[in-house]
């Protein structure tokens, strides 16, 4: 059996060499690694598989939600809602331009921001939303832009780890994850399912009076060369990563559909075992599986990712200690208790290996560790 890994990079690049090889010797080649013909290719491909009016390549996720809140003029005291139960780079970027975050919790079964909490949570000073699609799967898109409406909010969706991933509203509209909002952003970091070999990221927008602006901040606030119009950032996705992106986009759907496969192995083989929860899919949301996290009951699941990890099995939190409890963003708003579902998946949640390249051999080692554990 092949060692097994959280993502099998390394494999993935396999399938894909002949390709990837031909794109880098192209890229190398033209020279033309900033701001170059792969950058705009892969802008206009991404924007054509979203359904997006505008995509804006930029360095990394962190810079495009920073640059999503610049671009809408968000002032140091104005009030950003956004879950605790997510990657600190959503909050980091909120705190290093003044602005004051305002955690809410999550639903105990999709992970994802609770909407109610969302509109118990807004004040004067509130402005803009900011819902984490976690794990794969979007948040509930039509309760918070309803809200987010009610109260002339922005929206700003941290798509990092749902590319791919379809919402349906009650209507019936279905639209990719990150172009239900104002804004969406992502990540190309290598683990995610759309990922490049380094750094990169990206904006989405269906406004273009916003696109105009998200790529002037992107730009040291430039639209014409030496001429600053407004205080910018200088963050490009480059020529080298744009070319492994955009091969990697026509295989995004395969990709996500061997995620699936794996989840439901995955399902299958846990369905029943007491004190095991499976991720809920939400009627609304298709799931990309960026990872599969299980639920541990009973105070049991440090013992379990030790159990695994002594069967070659690596197995992660995400994520240990929340947000707002964080020491750099501890506040007397949101003091020990004030979150409590989030407080209590911290302790509970476990994500198992996840990938494109997981055999059945794995799946079956995996999943049996996992069986025997509580047998």
């Amino acid at each position: 059996m092949k060692p097994i890994q959280m993502v099998d990079l390394v494999g993935q690049y396999a399938r894909i060499k002949p390709e990837v090889d031909a794109a880098f010797e192209r890229v190398i080649g033209s020279a033309a690694f900033i701001n170059g013909p792969e950058v705009k290719a892969f802008e206009q491909e991404l924007a054509a598989y979203l359904g997006a009016r505008h995509v804006i390549g930029c360095a990394n996720g962190t810079d495009a939600l920073q640059i999503a809140m610049m671009a809408l003029d968000l002032k140091p005291g104005d009030e950003v809602i956004t879950p605790s139960f997510t990657f600190v780079a959503t909050v980091e970027v909120v705190a290093l331009l003044g602005i004051v975050p305002v955690f809410a919790d999550v639903l105990p079964d999709s992970f994802n921001m609770d909407p109610e909490d969302v509109r118990r949570k807004i004040t004067p000073r509130t402005k803009a939303i900011v819902p984490v699609h976690l794990f794969g799967q979007t948040a509930d898109m039509d309760a918070i832009m309803a809200i987010a409406a009610e109260h002339d909010l922005f929206v700003i969706e941290d798509n990092c780890q749902a590319i791919g991933s379809d919402h349906r509203s009650a209507g019936g509209a279905v639209r990719k994850s990150g172009t239900i909002g104002h804004i969406g952003t992502t990540s190309f970091f290598p683990s995610k399912n759309l990922g490049c070999y380094g750094d990169g990221g990206a904006l989405f927008t269906n406004d273009d009076a916003l696109a105009k602006k998200l790529r002037r901040v992107c730009n040291h606030g430039s639209e014409v060369r030496y001429y600053h119009e407004v205080v910018g950032v200088n963050s490009r996705l480059d020529s080298l990563q744009a070319a492994v992106l955009r091969i990697k986009l026509r295989h995004l759907d395969a990709y996500a559909g061997a995620r699936r496969a794996a989840a439901a192995h995955y399902d299958a083989a846990f369905a029943g075992v007491p004190g095991l929860t499976i991720p809920t899919r939400s009627a609304f949301s298709t799931h990309v599986f960026h990872q599969y996290t299980l639920r541990v009951a009973d105070g049991r699941r440090d013992a379990l990712r030790k159990h695994l990890e002594d069967r070659g099995i690596p197995a992660m939190i995400y994520y240990p200690v929340p947000c707002h409890l964080q020491n750099a963003y501890k506040s007397p708003r949101f003091a020990e208790g004030s979150l409590p579902v989030t407080e209590r998946l911290v302790h509970e949640v476990l994500s198992l290996p996840m990938s494109t390249e997981l055999d059945s051999e794995q799946l079956e080692h995996i999943t049996g560790a996992v069986k025997a554990f509580f047998n």
